[in-house]
C-alpha cells in the first residue's frame, strides 16, 4: 500500500504556540528526536502565502508521531467556531456544508456556505461507487472551488457526514481542507449566525484529477480480508449492538437490507462518537491516543482499516487517525458491513 501522509495547512494568524511544529522549522532543518517519536522525515520545507494560509508539499514533510501525543499531529486540520466568523469572507475560502439530513441546509446555514448533498452529489447514481473524476471537477467547478481553494466542512451529528464529504475530497487529490471543529451544532449552540440565502459564486475551471486516490485511503472487501487474517488493526465503528450483531443497522434507523449481522473477525468495536465531546468537539490527542493507540491495537508503521456500515462514520475515525494522531497508514472501507453483511461466504464474528 502506497503511505498517505495528509497535506500540512496552517494559518499564519494563528499563534506560534498553535501553529504545527512544522511551521516552527526553517528550511531543511531537522528536529530532534526523543524516545516517544517513532519517526521522524523532515525534507526540505516548501512554503507559499495563499489566503492568508501556508501550504506544505505532501512530498516535503513527514510530521512525527508521538506514541502518547499531548497535541494533535495536524491541529491546522481544524478551526474552531470563533475564528471561522471572522474570516466568513476570506478569499480562496469556500465554507462547505455536509448533513445526514439533507434539508437541513434549507433551514438555515452559516454565511457563504455552499450544500454538498453526500449522496446525489458524491455518489455514483446508477452503480455503488464514487462519482467520476470528471463529476467531481464539475461539482467544484459549479461552487467557485478551484485546487487552491481551502474547503473547511462542517455539518450535523458532531461532523459525521461532513468529515465524509472531506474524505471524498481527498478521494480525489483535493488537498487544502479543514473540519469546523463542532460543526453546524456547536456553530447553533453559540448562536453565531445563520442565513436560508444561497450563495452564488462565479464558476471556475476545475482540472479533472488525473486519479483517485483508492489505494492510498481507501480499503476493498479482499483488502479488508486480507486485514482480517493477518491479525492487522481493523476498527469497527458501529453500535456496539450492531458490532455483536444484535441489530443490523444503526440504533433507529430503518434496515438497509443487510442479510446477516456481527463484525469482521479480529475487528475492535470503538464507536466513532467516542472521538468526540458532548459538544460534537473532538477530545484532546492524549485522549484519543488512550482510545485508538491503547485500546483498538492501533500503531505507527501498521496498517489500519476502519469501516462502519457504507464508510460515511469510519470516514470520521479515519479522520481523526489521519489527521489529529498523524497516522500515514489508514484506509477507509467504504463497503463496510453493507458490502461484508451480504456477500456470500465472508467471515463473520457475533463475539461480545
Amino acid at each position: 500500500m502506497e503511505r498517505f501522509i495528509p497535506p500540512i495547512l496552517f494559518c499564519t494568524d494563528v499563534p506560534l504556540g498553535h501553529q504545527p511544529a512544522a511551521a516552527r522549522l526553517t528550511a531543511s532543518a531537522t528536529p530532534k528526536c526523543d524516545s516517544r517519536n517513532t519517526r521522524i522525515s523532515v525534507l526540505n520545507l516548501k512554503l507559499d502565502h495563499q489566503i492568508g494560509c501556508q501550504h506544505v508539499s505532501t512530498k516535503a514533510i513527514s510530521i512525527p508521531m508521538a506514541t502518547h501525543p499531548t497535541q494533535y499531529a495536524h491541529p491546522e486540520a481544524l478551526v474552531e467556531t470563533d475564528w471561522l466568523e471572522k474570516h466568513l469572507n476570506d478569499e480562496g475560502v469556500r465554507i462547505v456544508e455536509s448533513n445526514e439530513d439533507i434539508l437541513l441546509y434549507d433551514t438555515g446555514h452559516i454565511p457563504g456556505a455552499v450544500h454538498i448533498d453526500w449522496r446525489a452529489d458524491l455518489q455514483d447514481p446508477v452503480i455503488r461507487d464514487y462519482i467520476s473524476p470528471e463529476k467531481f471537477a464539475r461539482l467544484c467547478s459549479r461552487y467557485g472551488i478551484t485546487p487552491e481553494t481551502t474547503c473547511i466542512f462542517y455539518g450535523d451529528k458532531a461532523n459525521w457526514w461532513a468529515c465524509y464529504a472531506l474524505w471524498a475530497f481527498r478521494l480525489f487529490g483535493h488537498e487544502k481542507v479543514k473540519i469546523l471543529n463542532g460543526g453546524r451544532d456547536k456553530w447553533k449552540a453559540e448562536q453565531r449566525p445563520m442565513t436560508r440565502e444561497v450563495p452564488k459564486y462565479p464558476e471556475t475551471n476545475y482540472p479533472v484529477p488525473k486519479k483517485r486516490f483508492d489505494k492510498e485511503i481507501r480499503a476493498f472487501f479482499d483488502e479488508a480480508l486480507e486485514q482480517s487474517k493477518s491479525d492487522k488493526p481493523l476498527i469497527d465503528v458501529r453500535s456496539p449492538g450492531e458490532y455483536k450483531g444484535e441489530i443490523t443497522h444503526m440504533p433507529e434507523y430503518p434496515q438497509e437490507g443487510v442479510l446477516r449481522g456481527g463484525h469482521i473477525p479480529g475487528a475492535k468495536s470503538m464507536p466513532w462518537k467516542t472521538a468526540t465531546n458532548e459538544d460534537a468537539t473532538f477530545k484532546p490527542a492524549d485522549e484519543l491516543a488512550k482510545i485508538y493507540l491503547d485500546q483498538c491495537g492501533v500503531k505507527p508503521g501498521t496498517d489500519t482499516v476502519v469501516y462502519c456500515r457504507i464508510g460515511e462514520r469510519s470516514s470520521h475515525t479515519w479522520f481523526v487517525l489521519t489527521y489529529l494522531l498523524g497516522l500515514e497508514n489508514v484506509r477507509n472501507y467504504d463497503g463496510s458491513w453493507t458490502e461484508w453483511g451480504n456477500k456470500v461466504g465472508a467471515p463473520i464474528e457475533k463475539s461480545a
